[in-house]
């Protein structure tokens, strides 16, 4: 086909070509002009200390910001914080999460989380609950397990104290490791004094000295065996005794990150507005139309091929004959 054919069929076709898209944008316009007027309101949440800084923090390093706004976006459409704020606010969790938006300012560790719905009085609340719950999910969910691990860490100390304390009162000894140092240094006096005596003549002496280190040595030999499995429960309490010190630190930098995010502290609901209709219809007749303007050219397209084959089978038809006069 030439253009001119083109420009023909578009003229026989005119009726489609401006008929179709200005359906679209009509259909668009109307649902737009009568549904329910929506408001909407922008929540700010900024909180530096909850990103970098020490090692303990949990967004730390090059990307801490980008991976701090996709916790926080994943924890607002997550179905317990949603849960918790359809509880809160009344507001069904399909709308919630079909009303709520966060978006990162920048390349910063700041972020905007934007609700818009069809009643007004519950989007600054929607927006508050979401918020707190939210920040809750991320970090007072740390100070909960952070505070399980020290009580784990710190039965486990208690039991190893308990565990000392049986084998003592079975062994009838207290201190056992620390009596055997005794008991070495007590020896290497006794045979320094026994040599004394006896660099002095002293028999008397060096009887006496002879028998405390026979005494002291029957001590030791019944405190070798005993030590080893004494020390295995030193090692074990020592080991809980760290775990537990270390549970305790982790436990300070959970609190220490929960009260930087602290809502009330790092959030701020902005002015609550009406959602400008003449904006809405802006940004949806436009496509609209122009994707009602593409399905009329298919539509004239499809149109003048079906005509193109129906004239060459009209014209194939034999033409009938005269009748002959009787």
């Amino acid at each position: 086909m030439e253009i001119v054919d083109y420009l023909r069929a578009a003229r026989r076709r005119l009726w489609v070509l401006l008929g179709v898209p200005l359906a679209a944008a009509l259909a668009v316009g109307l649902f737009v002009g009568l549904s329910p007027q929506r408001y909407t309101a922008t929540c700010y949440v900024a909180a530096p200390a909850l990103v970098g800084g020490a090692a303990a923090q949990q967004y730390t390093g090059t990307q801490a910001a980008s991976q701090f706004v996709a916790a926080f976006k994943a924890a607002v459409t997550s179905p317990r914080v949603l849960d918790q704020v359809a509880a809160d606010t009344g507001v069904a969790e399909g709308t919630l999460r079909d009303g709520l938006a966060v978006a990162q300012v920048g390349a910063s560790s700041q972020l905007t989380l934007a609700y818009t719905g069809t009643r007004r009085a519950t989007v600054e609340p929607v927006l508050t609950a979401t918020a707190q719950r939210a920040l809750d999910f991320l970090f007072t969910s740390q100070v909960n397990i952070a505070t399980e691990q020290v009580a784990a860490a710190n039965a486990d100390v208690t039991t190893a104290t308990a565990a000392i304390a049986d084998w003592e009162k079975t062994n009838k000894v207290s201190q056992p490791d620390k009596l055997y140092q005794a008991t070495l240094t007590e020896i290497a006096s006794l045979r320094q004094q026994r040599l004394s005596m006896e660099a002095v003549g002293n028999s008397r002496a060096v009887a006496a000295a002879t028998a405390a280190l026979d005494a002291a040595q029957k001590r030791l030999d019944a405190l070798g065996p005993k030590l080893p499995d004494y020390q295995s429960l030193l090692a074990q309490r020592d080991a809980a005794t760290s775990a537990l010190s270390q549970a305790r630190q982790g436990l300070q930098g959970a609190r220490a990150q929960a009260q930087a995010a602290d809502p009330a502290q790092v959030a701020s609901v902005g002015e609550v507005r009406a959602v400008s209709r003449v904006r809405a219809l802006a940004t949806t007749v436009p496509p609209a139309a122009a994707a009602g303007l593409l399905l009329a050219v298919l539509l004239v397209v499809v149109l003048e091929l079906l005509s193109r084959r129906a004239q060459p089978a009209a014209a194939a038809e034999p033409a009938p004959a005269l009748s002959r006069a009787a």
